[in-house]
């Protein structure tokens, strides 16, 4: 009897747990998925406070953005340089309290960018990010672009 009876509790606790951990996995991928399509592609950056908790922390290159203001100026500062900047996602890994996005990323610089003038010309890089997700909000972020091919393709064009 006390050989059946562990693994019946233990098939049925992680039966009890499973949902209510696909259930939080589900959201933390769509909120994700929301800082893609709505915020970095469309410059929606009133869904930040919605998304992100206010003490986020955002490693990006060669800067550390802070909280849902700092998040907000750069967003809006890249969108004024790339206005029809697009984030399409291609891979996405979820497990836990983290969600790894493997995107491209494509937009025309007619703006100021990295203190360099607009160069009129069309990007496109891959990108990863990995996002660690507490209680239904993003509290940390880390960017990784391809700086290398960015760099070459606003160089490269601004030559020719």
């Amino acid at each position: 009897m006390k050989e059946i009876a562990l693994p019946v509790f233990v098939a049925l606790n992680l039966a009890s747990c499973a949902p209510s951990d696909h259930a939080a996995q589900v959201q933390n991928r769509e909120a994700v998925r929301a800082v893609f399509s709505e915020i970095w592609s469309k410059g929606n950056v009133d869904l930040i406070s919605e998304l992100f908790s206010e003490d986020f922390v955002g490693h990006f290159p060669g800067e550390t953005i802070r909280g849902h203001d700092g998040l907000a100026d750069a967003v809006i500062a890249h969108r004024r340089a790339f206005p029809d900047w697009i984030e399409k996602v291609e891979d996405e890994i979820v497990d836990g309290d983290r969600v790894v996005i493997r995107f491209i990323s494509k937009g025309t610089n007619m703006g100021e960018f990295l203190g360099n003038p607009p160069t009129g010309n069309t990007i496109e890089i891959s990108e990863v990010a990995i996002f660690k997700i507490t209680d239904g909000r993003i509290t940390e972020q880390w960017v990784y672009p391809d700086i290398l091919s960015l760099q070459r393709q606003l160089v490269e064009k601004r030559h020719q």
